[in-house]
This record gives structure tokens, C-alpha cells and sequence, in this order.
């Protein structure tokens, strides 16, 4: 069992293959932070990390000890208003009006395993002995009220997750201001943040900045993750690099409103903190109640950025993403959203699908456009039953041709939004978001329906499963196109208007679970305005995203390269479209489009049938390719080796390799070509040094060793195989030499 205690002194060691985290129960029974990092052998006592310092101007808790203030003392689920001035953890209002509460240490527990959390995504271990847990236990006897503080430690990578649960067991009723997942006390703040943030059409660049004096933070309070920032955070040495030296990652396993802070204190003593945003929240728990907040998965790495990368891929790839879908190898897809908009009926949508058949294609999507009478984007959301003006034969219909070509078909929905002009709001206009006597404002033309309310996510239900029942279908793309305003619920109490955000998201997450429970050999892919909502959250229930609506190839330089800091290459939506881009209006070769997206789940967003033979040849091939290629890039290891966000950034390059080392992928992407640059090398990683690869398309055989630190000479390369001029890349594979 990996965590100890040391009841004499109370401490706690949580410490894994790799990893060590150590607490103490403090002079006044709340907790205090000792150590987070790299492994450190068990011993009887860690005392000697205890720091307490005397300084004049600061309260104490106990009246004539001087020397034990919480302002100056490392914790690690620290409260309000007792002689720590710092942001705390939690914030409990009682009735009385006092924000004070005093928990304490009651009791502990630990077992082998993992619990899951109750109505909320979480990881989770398939053998107990895979994980170990500690629970702790504090208690306020004032208020009757308790915490429970979970810790579980991975046993063979350096992942610590961790939540808090709140029970009211008095006769008062309490008010949750405040109430994130988790807290902790670094020693210094020596540190740069990195995370991930953007807009539409631009999700997930990589910030980079120093970490300074006061607080600095990421958030969200537009009722998802957004695309504006992800719920991820990083903390690294100045020295840290991609592949070397210490870094600290936070990723919450949310969906909704979130804050990820930074706070460094007059001693430099860095803490950092994630949770629900407590901006616009409130949970009332009255007698007998509980509230669990969402995970948070922390991660030490001391191989640099990919390290804690590569920690994030394997937990998230198979201890976070469930189901039939989570360990197969994804479809080629295409979807007709690009190739036709609105504009379709199904001699277009089987002209489509019989040419893409014929081009390697698996899978195909009918997205917008096929409900109610969907001739836009101002209609019919919420009518989940099909426009036979299109579909004469219905879904249902359609979907057996498809098949009959020997295709898989699916379908795209978006449930949780509504159309003012619709048969579902003319009947219940009291089902959406919205606050009494308020203007409702709108985003493309919809209304966020009020999945707070069981009966909304029951009627939702009841008509998407009839269509699923009812029709032969593999793949659901679930869209989600607008963030919340005028945040109300027309069934919940005054008290309890601030809970809507979270018991939105709880609904989501309902009406998924139920689904994938439902119809478990469908492959469900979340989708958000693009990447609006691509958090850990939406992996649980979906095992793969919509990356983002750009699809350009340089574009997704940059969106893929972000994405990956987290998220797993299976995850990723990845698509070919059409040229000019109709997001940037780029034009790139079908090779560059392709060569971005086979490091993705793979498909197509464009009209084939007006593709030439030439083009439809080189689909062949890619599509051959990537069959071929696909559980290497769906389960390898995955190294970025250029970013697109350095000083020069014209160059990008990644690559996977397998588990046994003996195959890779290499990715290289020039954005802009350069008159007389000279030599250029590109250094591989991840391979073994004592094993000869030979790559396609080479003379001769290197070493492994011979890869990695002399390189790939890009300019001994033989002539056809690096491609030159603006907007180029070049896939170099390599497979191990047969002795």
C-alpha cells in the first residue's frame, strides 16, 4: 500500500513508483503541506520540512505562541478568516451570517483503489491494486458540519488526484461560496505558469509567463470550459525545457465554470488552487445534504513538458476515457457539414457516400441540417425527428443505404439548444435558460435549454434514443454552439439561482451517461463550437473531440500542438477540408491537410464527388496510410520535438513511437519556405539506442542513438522526399531493421 502514516507525529506520505506527497496534521488539527515532487525513500518522520516562521505583524492562532500563524504556514486545504490572509479553499455562510468555520482533523481511512464521485467524471483504476486512496476526514463541531478530503496516488505514474465532499449533518442550513477541488503551498516561486488558452477558431495556444507577487489566474464564467482558456495549468522551472527538468501540471475533470489560480505571498510561497469558479456561485446544503466538487489531476514530472504530457495521454487515454470505443482503433470518417452546409437531400448525401467509399472511407456523418425544417441556422433546434423534405425515407431510411454501401453512418445533434422557431419551444418556452422580466439574448439564433430541470434531460432523452433506437447508428457527434447569459432557472428557488450553472453541467453529464449506458457500441465524439468545451470532463463520456472548427493545416499546427500538452492524439479530432480554407482562406496541398491530421482521429470535411482523379488518388493513398498506421498513432508515445509558438515558429514537428520502440511516426511542418537557410538537422526522440531503424524512403540504416542526437540531416535527404516551398511537411516512418 503506498500511502503511510505516521501516526505518531501525523503525517501522511503518498508515495509511488516515482512520486512522493507528504502532508502533517498541524498544532491546531487542520493540515499542512510538506513536500510534492520527485520520490524520497519513507522515514519515521519528516519533521524537518516543517517550517514555521516568527515574524512581528502577523496573528497567531493560539493567544502567547507566537510562532504558529497560518499566514506564514504551508497548508493544504486552507480556510477563511482565521490569521491566514491569503485566498482560501473554501467559504462556508451560516445563518448566523459568519463566514468563519474552524474544520479539524477527525479521522482517516485508506484502501486500495479508487471510489467514483458521485454524479461526476472522474478517473478511475480497473484493478485495485492499480491505485491506493486516503480519505480525510475534517469536522466543524460548531456548525455540524464535515469534509472529506480525497487523495488517491497512482502506483506506477506520477498522478495524484484530488476532491473535497461537504455534508451538512446539523439543522442549519449552510451556503458553499466557495468550494474548489483542491489546494496546495509550494515552497518558493521560482516558477512560470503555462496554459492554454485562445478563442474560436484559435483554441489551446500555449502561454507562457513568469510567475510574480500577488495572483494571477485562468478562468471561465461562460457556463463551459471555453475555448477562451482550458481547465489546465502548469507550473515549471525557468530551466525547464520539453524534455528536461521539473514541472507541475493541474487539470480539472470539469466542464463548466472553473478558475485555475496562482497566488505567490510576501515570503514567495506560491499557492495554487482550482475548483468551480466561485464568481456567480452558491450551494445551499440544508440538513442531511452533500456536495462533492469535480476532480483535479495532478501530475510531477521531472522529463519537462512532454514528460508530464506523456503522464497526462496514458491516464486520460485509458483511466479517464470508458466504453467499447476507448481502446479500438477510430473510424475514417467523413461529414458532409463543409461539403453541403444546410443545402442536401439524400441523392447528394449517397453521391457523397458512395465516393468516399470508393476513397477508403469508413464511417459517415450527416451533420447539421437533417431535423425538423433545418434550412438554416435560425430553425428547429430541439425537433429531433427527421425533414422528410430531405429524407423522404427518413433516417432511418438513409441510414440502411449508407450501410448497404457498406459504410458505418452517423448522425450530429446538439441537445442541449433550442430554436425559438421550433415545435419543442412553442411548447415549453419556460424550458430554456433565462431570468423573469429580462431581455434573452442569443447566440447563433438559439437558446440553451435548462438541463438543471430532470424533466428537460428526460424529454431530451426519450427523443434522441428513439432516433438511435430506430436507425443504424455508429457515431453520434454531440455540438454544443453557444456559452450561457441571463443564467436562471423558472423551477429553482431564489436561494438557489446560483446553483444553475453547476446543475446545468450535472445534467449534461446525466443525459451522457445515460446515453453511452444505453447505446454503448455508439462512438460519441463532443464537439463545442469546435473546442469550446475539449476538457478532461467531456473525455469521460466521449473518448474523442472536436478539436476546432478551423480546419486549416497551419492553423492546427498550433490548436494540435496545444491539445497535446493534456489531451491524448486519440482524442483529437483531426479532418481533411477543403481548400481555400473556409475558416482562413489558406490554400495547402492535400498532402500538408493530410499529414496534420493523421496525428488526430482522422477523416474528411469536404464534397469529394468534386475532387479530380489526381486528388482522389492521393485520398487512396491517405486513407490506406492511415489504416494502416492507426493504432501506432492512436496508443504511441508522443514527443514534440519544434513548437509552433518558439521566436521563429515557421517549423513544427512531433512524432510517435510505439511500445516496444521498435516503429515511430515523424511529423515536420514548414510554414513558410526560406531563400539559402542553410544545414538543418531534425533530432528524434523516444527511440532505443541500441536498435537500427531504416526510414522509408532512405538510403542505409541509423541507430537509434545516431537519431536522437545527430539527427535526421534534412539536407542529405533524397530528392522527392522533403518537399520545399511554403506550406510543406514530409511524414518520415520508421520501422526497426529485421536481423
Amino acid at each position: 500500500m503506498p500511502i503511510y502514516f505516521n501516526k505518531d507525529i501525523q503525517e501522511f506520505h503518498l508515495q509511488s513508483e516515482k512520486l512522493s506527497y507528504i502532508f502533517n496534521i498541524l498544532k491546531n488539527d487542520q493540515l499542512g503541506h510538506l513536500y510534492f515532487g520527485k520520490r524520497l525513500r519513507h522515514r519515521e518522520s519528516f519533521s524537518h520540512l516543517y517550517t514555521s516562521i516568527e515574524k512581528a505583524n502577523i496573528a497567531c492562532v493560539f493567544e502567547g505562541d507566537l510562532s504558529f500563524s497560518l499566514d506564514t504556514t504551508k497548508q493544504e486545504y486552507p480556510s477563511y478568516g482565521t490569521t491566514d490572509f491569503r485566498e482560501p479553499a473554501y467559504q462556508i455562510s451560516q445563518e448566523n451570517g459568519s463566514r468563519i468555520s474552524n474544520f479539524i482533523y477527525k479521522d482517516h481511512r485508506i484502501y486500495k483503489g479508487k471510489s467514483k464521485l458521485e454524479r461526476l467524471p472522474a478517473t478511475y483504476v480497473e484493478q485495485e491494486n492499480e491505485a491506493a486512496t486516503l480519505e480525510i476526514s475534517l469536522y466543524d463541531d460548531v456548525i455540524d458540519a464535515e469534509i472529506i478530503l480525497c487523495y488517491t496516488i497512482y502506483e506506477k505514474i506520477s498522478v495524484i488526484t484530488r476532491s473535497a465532499k461537504f455534508m451538512n449533518h446539523g439543522r442549519e442550513n449552510l451556503n458553499l461560496t466557495r468550494a474548489m477541488s483542491m489546494s496546495i503551498d509550494f515552497f518558493d516561486s521560482d516558477f512560470e505558469i503555462i496554459h492554454l488558452s485562445g478563442g474560436w477558431a484559435r483554441e489551446r495556444h500555449v502561454k507562457t509567463r513568469k510567475l510574480e507577487t500577488g495572483i494571477q489566474s485562468i478562468s471561465s464564467a461562460r457556463g463551459t470550459s471555453s475555448s477562451q482558456q482550458n481547465p489546465f495549468l502548469a507550473l515549471k522551472r525557468p530551466e525547464t525545457t520539453e524534455h528536461q527538468g521539473e514541472v507541475y501540471g493541474f487539470s480539472l475533470v470539469y466542464s463548466g465554470n472553473f478558475l485555475a489560480q496562482a497566488e505567490v505571498d510576501y515570503y514567495s510561497v506560491s499557492r495554487i488552487m482550482m475548483g468551480i469558479h466561485p464568481f456567480d456561485f452558491n450551494w445551499l446544503l440544508e440538513s442531511g445534504e452533500s456536495f462533492q466538487t469535480p476532480e483535479v489531476v495532478m501530475v510531477f514530472s521531472d522529463q519537462g513538458l512532454n514528460g508530464m504530457s506523456q503522464i497526462y495521454h496514458s491516464l486520460y487515454r485509458t483511466r479517464l476515457a470508458r466504453g467499447n470505443w476507448r481502446d479500438k482503433e477510430r473510424p475514417i470518417l467523413i461529414n458532409n457539414w463543409e461539403g453541403t452546409y444546410f443545402d442536401f437531400n439524400d441523392e447528394k448525401i449517397l453521391e457523397m457516400a458512395s465516393a468516399a467509399k470508393e476513397l477508403g472511407v469508413e464511417l459517415f456523418v450527416l451533420d447539421d441540417g437533417w431535423f425538423g425544417r433545418r434550412d438554416d441556422d435560425t430553425t428547429s433546434l430541439g425537433d429531433w425527428f427527421a425533414d422528410k423534405r430531405k429524407m423522404p425515407n427518413g433516417i432511418k431510411g438513409l441510414a440502411e443505404k449508407i450501410n448497404d454501401l457498406g459504410l458505418l453512418f452517423g448522425l450530429w445533434f446538439e441537445p442541449e439548444m433550442v430554436s425559438k422557431m421550433s415545435e419543442l419551444y412553442n411548447a415549453h418556452p419556460d424550458w430554456i435558460i433565462q431570468v423573469p422580466n429580462r431581455r434573452l439574448s442569443h447566440g447563433r439564433n438559439q437558446y440553451v435549454l435548462d438541463f438543471s430541470r430532470s424533466d428537460v434531460v428526460d424529454y431530451i432523452f426519450d427523443m434522441m434514443s428513439k432516433v438511435l433506437c430506430d436507425t443504424s447508428i455508429s457515431y453520434v457527434k454531440w455540438d454544443m454552439n453557444r456559452y450561457m447569459t441571463e443564467i436562471g432557472s423558472r423551477t429553482l428557488a431564489a436561494d438557489r439561482q446560483r446553483e444553475v450553472a453547476h446543475r446545468y453541467i450535472l445534467g449534461v453529464y446525466d443525459l451522457y451517461d445515460r446515453l453511452t449506458s444505453e447505446f454503448p457500441d455508439i462512438l460519441f465524439e463532443s464537439c463545442a463550437s469546435g473546442g469550446c468545451r475539449f476538457d478532461p470532463g467531456m473525455l469521460y463520456y466521449a473518448p474523442q473531440a472536436w478539436a476546432s472548427d478551423n480546419t486549416d493545416a497551419v492553423e492546427r499546427l498550433k490548436i494540435q500542438y496545444g491539445t497535446s500538452f493534456v489531451y491524448p492524439v486519440s482524442s483529437i479530432g483531426a479532418h481533411v477540408s477543403a481548400v481555400p480554407n473556409h475558416q482562413v482562406g489558406r490554400i495547402t496541398s492535400l498532402e500538408t491537410r493530410a499529414n496534420v491530421a493523421f496525428f488526430g482521429t482522422f477523416g474528411y470535411e469536404l464534397d469529394v464527388t468534386k475532387m479530380s482523379v489526381e486528388e482522389k488518388q492521393i485520398v487512396k493513398e491517405q486513407t490506406n496510410f492511415y489504416k494502416k498506421h492507426r493504432k501506432l498513432l492512436q496508443t504511441g508515445t508522443f514527443y514534440r520535438l519544434h513548437s509552433p509558438f518558439d521566436k521563429d515558429g515557421n517549423v513544427t514537428s512531433w512524432m510517435v513511437v510505439s511500445e516496444n520502440q521498435k516503429e515511430a511516426l515523424v511529423g515536420r511542418y514548414q510554414v513558410l519556405a526560406k531563400p539559402n537557410s542553410g544545414y538543418e538537422r531534425l533530432l528524434l526522440k523516444g527511440l532505443h539506442n541500441e536498435l537500427e531503424y531504416e526510414i522509408e524512403g532512405m538510403n542505409g540504416s541509423f541507430y537509434g542513438d545516431e537519431l536522437m542526437n545527430a539527427g535526421i540531416q534534412l539536407d542529405q535527404v533524397i530528392p522527392g522526399l522533403l518537399q520545399w516551398g511554403d506550406f510543406t511537411s514530409q511524414i518520415f516512418k520508421l520501422m526497426c531493421r529485421s536481423k
